[in-house]
């Protein structure tokens, strides 16, 4: 009898469903790219990026939970123009001499059923910290095709005031509202 439930017992154990565990990635930084747009005096919205990203982030599908950590190097700033570049990472703008990296911390990931739609977080930059939710407009959980390893990506998008930065200069004519758009790649560590 003792043999018999010993037996049902594992059976259950076996049968019964395996939790997945939060899963961390580190972002690719040849696949992700912070960029951001503005209109520049109503001609036209230009768009620019940085080059030097840097992080992890932590996924658990199963759970319904995630974070986000991420490091941007505003010193790679790409106008495409190197004078521009210059000109955004000064005092007026980015201050990259005195605040080189600008850093999101996620407080919150908001599901949809499995699938991730927002994130909650704190931005900083030049030292100033503002809360910023990021809306996920596509997500992708898979193993990578080429380097055979899981991975995760996404686009995701939010506005922000460059005046709340201490970024300011030339608002409103050159727009105060900067759309921030990201695409992010990661792999499994």
């Amino acid at each position: 009898m003792q043999k018999h439930i010993t037996l049902v017992t594992l059976a259950a154990l076996l049968a019964a469903p395996v939790f997945a565990a939060p899963e961390t990635f580190v972002v690719d930084p040849n696949h992700t790219y912070p960029r951001f747009e503005y209109s520049h005096f109503g001609f036209s919205n230009q768009m620019q990026r940085f080059d030097k990203t840097a992080g992890t982030i932590v996924f658990d599908r199963d759970a319904r939970t995630g974070s986000v950590d991420i490091t941007i190097d505003a010193r790679s700033v790409d106008t495409g123009y190197g004078l521009f570049n210059k000109h955004i990472q000064g005092e007026d703008f980015l201050d990259t001499a005195r605040y080189p990296r600008i850093t999101y911390r996620s407080t919150a990931v908001r599901f949809d059923g499995d699938r991730p739609v927002a994130v909650e977080g704190i931005l900083t930059i030049k030292g100033i910290s503002k809360p910023v939710t990021l809306k996920i407009t596509s997500f992708q959980a898979m193993p990578h095709p080429i380097v055979k390893k899981d991975a995760i990506g996404a686009n995701a998008v939010a506005t922000i005031k460059r005046s709340e930065f201490n970024a300011g200069k030339h608002a409103p004519h050159v727009s105060d509202e900067v759309t921030l758009s990201i695409a992010v790649e990661a792999l499994k560590q």
